[in-house]
């Protein structure tokens, strides 16, 4: 048995990779505890993980502008919470989210082992990356270190949007590297019984959120096809005018409505995006945050033929137009199709689990 602490934030689109792996490693009988914002002990619970919320961010509450953004990826107290959690209970490996730039720069000073958590593809965060340098420098956070020197950078995501793709490699020599695990979401292939469009937008309430959704829903209002709507925590039904026979839940899996969809409306999360292509479900991307990896996930998703992108302010009759393009277009279907069979092959939450053990094993 191991001992791994995940240290996290409430981040929304990292808690169900950040579960999925945390669950496999206990189904294999390791000992895992969960550090992160007491605004998601609720969640973490439910699933049956050990949680401790961070004591230097009591009542957290995600302030989503860049300089908020920027004062949490740096929060000297969140790494000194995630050290006295360590002095007090020792791990083998912490597994650290890969935005919490002060906890893997603590980290990587004192030599402690750890693991960076990605919960997207890797290639989205460099230009991040290399434009938050000289932002953490004066705040005495390094980010090119701790990326580098990660043991290895663990990607709960595939290595591209086009199939087939290369196997995974062998775990052999996993140390330093970067590994793809998989996409973290249960799928099937998606089999509708008529043409049916999913809409989920963010959990976060950007601030494009509720006019984004109002939009959306004018240009399904009377689509020929069945419509259902997720709304999620970040809003309620009464915010918005619900078209006749659109079917409006607060919350549903994701594999239950995918697996029923012709076509997803999203906001370009990256694990929104990839459930829906794990079902072999193209997806019609509208960013709500620029400063995120949702334009760069609705441009790739576009470059490979899977889906489209468009801009969030676009009229309804333009969303309209794309929807129907795209429920028409069946070689974009067979894409998505040849696409979601590759992402099933791989069990995410299993590869990630056997990286961790490879790594707890090296670090002993």
């Amino acid at each position: 048995m191991a001992r791994y602490v995940f240290v996290t934030w409430d981040g929304g689109g990292n808690r169900m990779p950040t579960i999925a792996i945390a669950r496999a490693l206990v189904e294999r009988g390791h000992e895992v505890r969960i550090l992160g914002h007491d605004s998601q002990a609720a969640s973490y619970r439910a699933a049956g993980l050990r949680f401790t919320a961070f004591a230097s961010a009591p009542g957290f509450v995600l302030d989503p502008r860049p300089a908020g953004m920027l004062r949490l990826f740096t929060d000297p107290g969140l790494a000194d919470d995630t050290l006295s959690q360590l002095a007090a209970d020792p791990a083998d490996v912490v597994v650290v989210d890969c935005m919490l730039l002060a906890v893997a720069d603590v980290l990587d000073r004192m030599e402690q082992t750890f693991v960076l958590l990605e919960h997207t593809m890797h290639g989205f965060l460099a230009p991040g990356f290399r434009v938050l340098g000289p932002l953490v420098w004066p705040r005495d956070v390094r980010v090119g270190r701790p990326r580098k020197h990660a043991a290895p950078i663990l990607v709960a995501s595939v290595p591209g949007l086009t199939a087939p793709f290369p196997p995974p490699p062998e775990l052999s020599a996993v140390r330093g590297a970067i590994v793809y695990a998989g996409a973290m979401t249960p799928a099937v292939a998606a089999a509708p019984m008529e043409p049916t469009v999913a809409v989920s937008l963010s959990t976060f309430r950007f601030t494009d959120l509720v006019a984004t959704w109002r939009r959306v829903l004018t240009a399904v209002d009377g689509l020929d096809a069945r419509v259902v709507a997720t709304l999620g925590p970040a809003m309620t039904a009464g915010e918005v005018a619900v078209p006749a026979g659109v079917e409006v839940h607060q919350w549903m899996p994701h594999e239950e409505v995918f697996a029923r969809a012709s076509l997803v409306i999203g906001h370009g999360g990256h694990g929104t995006t990839l459930a829906a292509l794990a079902h072999g479900v193209p997806v019609l991307v509208l960013p709500l945050d620029a400063t995120s990896d949702q334009p760069r996930m609705g441009r790739a998703v576009a470059r490979a033929g899977v889906g489209a992108t468009m801009s969030r302010r676009s009229q309804p009759a333009l969303i309209r137009r794309a929807v129907e393009d795209a429920l028409a277009d069946d070689r974009m279907h067979a894409r998505a199709k040849r696409l979601g069979a590759a992402i099933r092959t791989w069990d995410g939450p299993g590869r990630a689990a056997d990286v961790l053990e490879l790594s707890a094993s090296v670090a002993r």
